[in-house]
C-alpha cells in the first residue's frame, strides 16, 4: 500500500521511511505523486493548521491515505520563536544555515537555562476514502541552543541543538539515535496504531476485491 507523506523534503521523507520500515507501506512525496501541483501555502497560524493544510490538500488531489507533518522550534527566551515560522526565521526562501546564523545571532547575549528550547512536531492523517475526522498527534524534544553548529546530521536547526540528556547535537547523532527521541519519532509513534489500522483495513478490503473478481 502507498501513502502519501505531503512534503518535499528528503530530511524528512527518509527519517519518516526509516520509522515505518516495518509496515507493509511504501511512503511517496509530493514530487514523486503530485509533481505538477503547486506547493501548498502555509499560512496558518499554528502547526497544527499547516499540516491540516497539506493533508487535506494531498488527500485531495491524490486520492490517497495521506500523513503531513508541520515542525518548528520554540526557544524560551524568544517567547517560543520562531515556532510555524522556523523555516523562514531569517526570511523567505532562506536557508537551514542562515536560519541557524539568525537564530545564534538573536541568542548571542542568552547564557545558560535560558537558551532553554524544544522541537515540536504535529501530524496529520487524512483518509479520503472516510467520513471519520482528520487524526491528530504531535510530540517533543526538549534541549537547549548551543553556541555554535555541531555535527554534519540531520537538517535545519539540527545542528544547533543539544537534545537534553545527552550531550549532543540533533546533528550529532546516529539515524537511529535520531529516531528514538525526536520530535517527529514521538508524533509517529502515537499515530502509528491509528496507521497501522487503516493500513490492514485497506489491504483487507483489496484481498476481499481480488477474491470477489477471482
Amino acid at each position: 500500500m502507498s501513502l502519501l507523506l505531503a512534503t518535499n523534503n528528503r530530511g524528512k521523507l527518509a527519517e519518516v521511511r526509516a520509522m515505518l520500515a516495518d509496515l507493509p507501506v511504501e511512503v511517496l512525496s509530493w514530487a514523486a505523486v503530485l509533481p505538477s501541483l503547486p506547493p501548498v501555502v502555509e499560512d496558518g497560524e499554528t502547526l497544527e493548521d499547516n499540516a491540516l493544510l497539506k493533508a487535506r490538500a494531498g488527500a485531495g488531489a491524490a486520492v490517497m491515505l495521506t500523513l503531513a507533518d508541520d515542525s518548528g522550534l520554540e526557544v524560551d527566551a524568544l517567547g517560543g520563536r520562531p515556532g510555524v515560522r522556523s523555516a523562514r526565521f531569517a526570511g523567505e526562501g532562506a536557508t537551514d544555515v542562515e536560519n541557524n546564523a539568525a537564530l545564534l545571532a538573536a541568542l548571542d547575549h542568552v547564557e545558560g537555562a535560558e537558551r532553554r528550547a524544544r522541537f515540536r512536531c504535529v501530524l496529520v492523517l487524512v483518509d479520503p476514502w472516510s467520513d471519520a475526522p482528520p487524526v491528530v498527534t504531535s510530540g517533543a524534544c526538549e534541549g537547549t541552543i548551543g553556541r555554535s553548529a555541531s555535527g554534519s546530521g540531520g537538517f535545519g536547526y539540527d545542528p544547533i541543538f543539544e537534545v537534553a540528556g545527552l550531550g549532543r547535537t540533533m546533528a550529532e547523532l546516529e539515524d537511529d539515535e535520531k529516531n528514538r527521541v525526536s520530535h517527529r519519532s514521538r508524533a509517529l509513534a502515537a499515530m502509528r496504531p491509528v496507521l497501522r489500522a487503516r493500513i490492514e483495513d485497506r489491504l483487507a478490503e483489496a484481498a476481499r476485491a481480488f477474491e470477489g473478481g477471482a
